[in-house]
């Protein structure tokens, strides 16, 4: 008999790219017909406050199949890339003892690389940095990244303060650019995985769909219900702020909606960014789906 890989994440199958490529779609039919359970691997689908605007997977999707750390997480609590990698592999050793395949499904890279390969250990931040940082506005906190560690700017969210307040406290604690602090750990060899993309006018059009769909499928209702109860984490869904600028008579239904196309194509663009520069994944353009295209990933992966 066969000895079992020494790594568990070797069980699994990874189906990454941007937001709205169609991951979900392709890991469902796979999960299907390979007797697979989906894992969570999107930071914002994690928290429950939010299940329409993060486009997590229906009632129905779910008895399809099932799905595992989707809606998990209390809106109020903060989440991070380190929390999340434990709590995947517990689910990825869950399938496993079930003789399952997990397929774990997501575009948050920087929790990708949390399971896959680690994080980098980092220094503590001394209190007296924080609070400096923190008492910046972001437009003072990005110049301030761009003097001392310009390569971050290109690799984060920007409109994000969380990101852009951690990468410039590292680099203020530590006098070394963040970006070098943070580089990569090895990938460990074995893993089975795909990046699914698709043409840009395609996946744009698949992207203004999507947030029409979201915003009157009640992204909206959920906004303004969890709006005093959602942490700092869980507002950083794609969304959240426009929304918020609506409910607050700031913006118009249309004007908001298409910032939220907007934000979506601009985090798109940032995933392909990141998976092109660091993933070790083959890439899967769906422009279109070719027949036979399940079967044939389902060989690469070495399903039966």
């Amino acid at each position: 008999m066969a000895s079992p890989p020494r790594n568990i994440l070797q069980h699994a199958i990874f189906v990454t790219g941007p937001t709205s490529v169609g991951k979900s779609e392709i890991a469902l039919a796979l999960a299907q017909k390979h007797a697979g359970e989906i894992v969570c691997a999107d930071a914002f689908q994690l928290y429950c406050a939010c299940p329409v605007l993060s486009a997590q997977p229906t009632a129905m999707e779910k008895a399809l199949v099932p799905h595992h750390l989707f809606g998990s997480v209390p809106g109020n609590e903060e989440m991070d890339a380190a929390r999340f990698a434990r709590l995947a592999r517990q689910a990825i050793n869950d399938v496993v003892a079930r003789g399952k395949v997990p397929i774990v499904v997501g575009g948050s890279g920087l929790y990708l690389q949390a399971l896959i390969a680690g994080l980098p250990h980092l220094p503590a931040i001394d209190p007296a940095v924080r609070e400096e940082v923190r008492s910046m506005t972001l437009d003072e906190m990005v110049a301030r990244l761009g003097e001392l560690d310009p390569a971050s700017l290109p690799a984060i969210d920007l409109c994000n303060p969380r990101r852009v307040a951690r990468r410039l406290e590292l680099s203020r604690q530590t006098g070394q650019p963040a970006s070098g602090l943070l580089a990569e750990q090895p990938v460990p060899a074995g893993l089975r995985g795909v990046v699914l993309t698709r043409d840009r006018d395609e996946l744009n059009i698949r992207i203004a769909a999507a947030v029409e769909a979201r915003l009157a499928g009640g992204g909206i209702e959920e906004v303004r219900a969890a709006r005093d109860l959602a942490g700092r984490t869980a507002r950083q869904v794609i969304g959240w702020r426009e929304i918020s600028a609506l409910l607050e008579n700031k913006i118009d239904r249309a004007t908001c909606a298409e910032l939220v196309t907007i934000a979506t194509r601009q985090y798109a663009k940032r995933q392909l960014t990141w998976f092109r520069a660091r993933s070790t994944f083959p890439e899967e353009n769906l422009s279109p789906v070719t027949p036979g295209f399940l079967d044939r990933i389902a060989r690469q992966f070495g399903l039966p």
